[in-house]
């Protein structure tokens, strides 16, 4: 293309805004076959000043890549202001650094990602493989540097609805990355006369069928049915971030959570019911309050097992070195709590404060307001809900978009993943939408059945592949009852991990630089 300066610029934002449109809740993938080859035409005309060094000739394609990803982030993750001002305007200062500075940082990777592809390019279909092998692996390394931010990862784009999920189960997110980068890239191939055009079309054209093909394969390959003798309850309680730990709602926010727990129907004689809270769920710390599980006890039948989150507190509580954790409870009929698991993958300015004896000189606290913030957990395990009780791993929050980080968790197979969540901190916008894609692509993954809890929405179930079987919408009130889905076989990717993404990412790699210095394009 022979755009220059903001002109340039502001087509690559506006491509990478577009991709946007492939994410949660506009779900519309074929958006990818635009922004892709927009952003290839644009490298092409990214041609570094001749007879500079490696950076002089890397600045333009980083400045496009950087631009490209600056769209993406802001059009993605723009709903993250809601989150700052959720408590009101204490943390106002904090709104352009959450709606702007951070789509500008993680911008970095995208610049990093096309810069690289650009010192292997060529006017072939090399620069294909060349691009979508660069941005996979720099897309990998997000989600990996500085306790990684994996959130809507390009290959989510491709995945909207379970039969587009079944990819996963064999590549992952990061597989799923670089075919479909790959893949969008190809209209870019019809403008002018390239050599190898049609093979490589077939064969982009040949994974994209594959793609579909096998998902929904994998959809009649769930199995049928569901654990024997169990039922399901999720709470939803709808309350809103700005009521969930004010003092003066504290009492109206358990009775409701006790009042749904109690309601609706019973479930049938001789079944075990679980009951599912979702994250931070007591308004209070609950071994601070007797009274509070007398009512619990209350509340609950002889063989209901409670799985709610919670603040868990060593040390008393009022004690300076008092130590919390956003926890995950095994509540029996009693209300005796009988395990417990606490969060390791903690939320940067979220739930700790990075660097903070520096940054709280300047003022800067965390959103959580808790003196020091909350302690990650020393482990995450496969836990059992009762005595007898199906098997699952339980990940709070955002843990559930990791799906790299279970595999060794996962080492012991559960029947589930319990998902646990308050996503009141993003009101009605797309953040819930894109939590609770990426939650049942993890799940997809793996082969496993979700049951997922949230404040304010979006609870669901789904089976093994995906697929909803109960849920409530995005800020309703109320319970989703449901049987609970039985797990499919361990799937390659929870087999193998992130060796088939490896052995891809190296074969398109070497595709790209050996196109590259065959054509003697390489710069």
């Amino acid at each position: 293309m022979l755009l220059h300066g903001w002109r340039r610029a502001a087509l690559a934002c506006l491509a990478g805004l577009v991709a946007t449109l492939g994410l949660a809740p506009v779900n519309v993938p074929a958006v990818g076959f635009l922004a892709f080859p927009v952003l290839v035409w644009l490298l092409d005309g990214a041609s570094g000043r001749p007879g500079a060094g490696l950076v002089g000739r890397s600045l333009p394609a980083f400045r496009i890549g950087w631009c490209f990803g600056f769209g993406y982030f802001l059009g993605g993750l723009w709903w993250l202001g809601a989150a700052v001002l959720a408590g009101g305007n204490a943390f106002l200062w904090a709104l352009p650094l959450a709606v702007l500075g951070l789509p500008m940082v993680l911008a970095i990777y995208h610049g990093l990602a096309a810069a690289i592809a650009r010192l292997f390019w060529s006017d072939g279909v090399g620069r294909l493989f060349a691009l979508a092998a660069s941005f996979a692996g720099f897309e990998w390394l997000r989600g990996t540097l500085l306790t990684g931010f994996t959130w809507n990862e390009l290959g989510a784009i491709a995945a909207p609805v379970p039969a587009l999920m079944g990819s996963l189960s064999v590549v992952g997110l990061h597989g799923l990355t670089l075919l479909s980068v790959f893949v969008f890239c190809l209209p870019a191939l019809m403008a002018g006369r390239t050599r190898g055009r049609g093979a490589v079309v077939a064969f982009g054209l040949v994974l994209l069928a594959a793609h579909a093909g096998y998902g929904f394969w994998r959809l009649s390959q769930a199995p049928d049915g569901s654990v024997p003798d169990v039922a399901l309850r999720i709470v939803q309680p709808g309350i809103l971030q700005s009521e969930k730990w004010d003092p003066a709602e504290e009492e109206r926010n358990f009775a409701k959570l006790l009042s749904l727990t109690a309601g609706g129907e019973p479930a049938a004689a001789g079944a075990r019911r679980l009951v599912v809270w979702p994250e931070s769920a007591f308004p209070f710390i609950l071994t601070d309050r007797p009274d509070a599980v007398t009512r619990l006890a209350d509340t609950l039948g002889e063989a209901d097992t409670l799985l709610a989150g919670a603040t868990r507190v060593e040390g008393e509580t009022s004690s300076p070195t008092a130590r919390f954790y956003n926890s995950l409870y095994v509540i029996d009929g009693n209300g005796v709590v009988r395990d417990a698991g606490d969060k390791l993958h903690l939320v940067p300015f979220g739930e700790y404060l990075p660097f903070q004896d520096l940054l709280e000189s300047f003022g800067i606290t965390q959103l959580t307001q808790l003196p020091g913030g909350f302690s990650a957990g020393a482990s995450r395990r496969v836990m059992r809900a009762g005595e007898g009780g199906p098997s699952f791993l339980p990940l709070i929050c955002y843990e559930a978009i990791f799906p790299g980080e279970l595999l060794n968790d996962l080492q012991t197979r559960p029947d589930f993943l319990l998902n646990v969540t308050n996503d009141a901190w993003y009101g009605m916008t797309p953040g819930p939408y894109q939590h609770m894609r990426q939650a049942q692509m993890t799940a997809a993954s793996f082969g496993l059945p979700l049951v997922r809890a949230a404040n304010t929405g979006i609870s669901v179930v789904t089976d093994s592949v995906g697929r909803p079987v109960a849920g409530l919408v995005l800020g309703a009130e109320g319970t989703v009852d449901a049987a609970l889905p039985l797990a499919g076989p361990p799937t390659v990717y929870a087999r193998l991990g992130d060796l088939v993404f490896a052995a891809f990412l190296g074969l398109f790699a070497l595709v790209g630089v050996v196109t590259s210095i065959r054509s003697g394009r390489v710069r």
